[in-house]
C-alpha cells in the first residue's frame, strides 16, 4: 500500500521548497549563468573592458595542446583516486562491521580526516613526503628511492592521489558501513548454512546489495575528483612539476588568476561543467540499471 502525505494547501509545500531552491539557484545557477556568459566574452584582468567574442575563447581553447593534456590528467587522476576511495573504503567498513574490540575507536578515526579541509589534507601528506625534511621521504631514500616529488612528475601524481584518495575514504566508509549494517543477517547466515565461503556469500548477497550504496557513491566520487580536488593540487604540486598535474579545475583557476584570460578560464569552467553532468547522465543511463534497489 503505497503512503502519500496529502497537504491542505500549497502554503506549507512552498515554504519547505524555497529555502532548497533559493539555495540552487543563488550558488549553482546564477554562477552556471555568469560563467557561460563570460565564457563568450573577451575581458582584461580587471574586468573594466569587455568584448563579445562568440565562439572564439572554445576555439582557441582546442587548438592548446596543453588542454587535451590537462584531460589526460584528470581522466588517470579521477580512475586512480575514485578507485582506490571506493575500494578501500569498502574493505575497511568490511572489516569495521565485523564484531571486534575496540570497534567503536576504529570507526571515529576512520572518520576523522571527513572534517579535514582539502588544502589542509594536502599540506599534510607534503610534510610527510617533502624531499628533505619528510618522514616517508627519509625512508623511501633509505631504501633506495630517489623520491622527489617537486622535480618528479610521477611522484607527485602518487602524492596527490594519495591525499585525495585519503580525504574520500571516510565519506565513503560512513556510506558503505550503513549499507552493511542495514543488510539482514538473516540473508547472510541462511547463506552460510547453505555452505558458500565467506568471499562467496560477500559477492553474491553482499555486495548486490550495496548496489544503490555503490552507485551513489560513484556518482558523488567523481564530482569530487573533478571540483574538490582543487584545493589539494594548490597545496601540495600547483599543478606541477611542468603540466604532471594539472587538472582541468587546477587548469580553471590557473588560466584565470595567474594568466588573467577570464574568458578562457569561463570557457573551461563551462567545458568542465558539462563534461561532469555528461558522465553523470551516462551512469544514471548505463550503470543505474544494473543497480538492485
Amino acid at each position: 500500500m503505497e503512503k502519500r502525505t496529502v497537504f491542505a494547501g500549497y502554503t506549507l509545500p512552498a515554504l519547505l521548497i524555497i529555502p532548497q531552491l533559493l539555495i540552487t539557484i543563488i550558488f549553482f545557477y546564477l554562477p552556471a549563468g555568469q560563467a557561460m556568459w563570460q565564457s563568450f566574452q573577451l575581458e582584461d584582468a580587471f574586468g573594466t573592458a569587455t568584448q563579445f567574442v562568440g565562439f572564439e575563447n572554445y576555439a582557441e581553447l582546442f587548438k592548446k595542446p596543453e588542454y587535451f593534456r590537462a584531460m589526460g590528467v584528470t581522466a588517470v587522476f579521477s580512475l586512480l583516486v575514485a578507485g582506490l576511495s571506493l575500494s578501500l573504503s569498502l574493505l575497511l567498513a568490511v572489516m569495521a562491521n565485523k564484531q571486534i574490540r575496540g570497534a567503536g575507536i576504529y570507526k571515529t578515526l576512520l572518520i576523522w580526516p571527513y572534517a579535514v579541509a582539502p588544502a589542509v589534507a594536502g599540506v599534510l601528506w607534503l610534510f610527510m613526503f617533502q624531499p628533505s625534511i619528510g618522514m616517508v621521504s627519509k625512508l623511501l631514500m633509505s631504501w633506495g628511492i630517489d623520491w622527489n616529488p617537486t622535480l618528479n612528475g610521477t611522484h607527485a601524481m602518487f602524492l596527490v592521489v594519495l591525499a585525495a584518495t585519503w580525504k574520500q575514504i571516510s565519506y565513503n566508509f560512513l556510506f558503505f558501513l550503513a549499507g552493511l549494517q542495514s543488510i539482514p543477517h538473516s540473508l547472510i547466515e541462511a547463506s552460510a548454512i547453505d555452505g558458500a565461503r565467506p568471499f562467496r556469500r560477500f559477492w553474491t548477497i553482499i555486495f548486490p546489495l550495496l548496489s544503490p550504496t555503490m552507485f551513489y557513491l560513484l556518482v558523488v566520487n567523481i564530482t569530487y575528483v573533478f571540483f574538490d580536488t582543487f584545493g589539494i593540487i594548490d597545496a601540495v604540486t600547483h599543478g606541477g612539476p611542468g603540466s604532471s598535474t594539472t587538472t582541468l579545475v587546477f587548469k580553471v583557476y590557473n588560466d584565470g588568476r595567474s594568466g588573467g584570460d577570464l574568458g578562457l578560464s569561463a570557457a573551461q569552467s563551462v567545458i568542465l561543467m558539462v563534461i561532469v553532468v555528461g558522465l553523470t547522465a551516462v551512469q544514471f543511463r548505463y550503470i543505474e540499471r544494473k543497480v538492485n534497489y
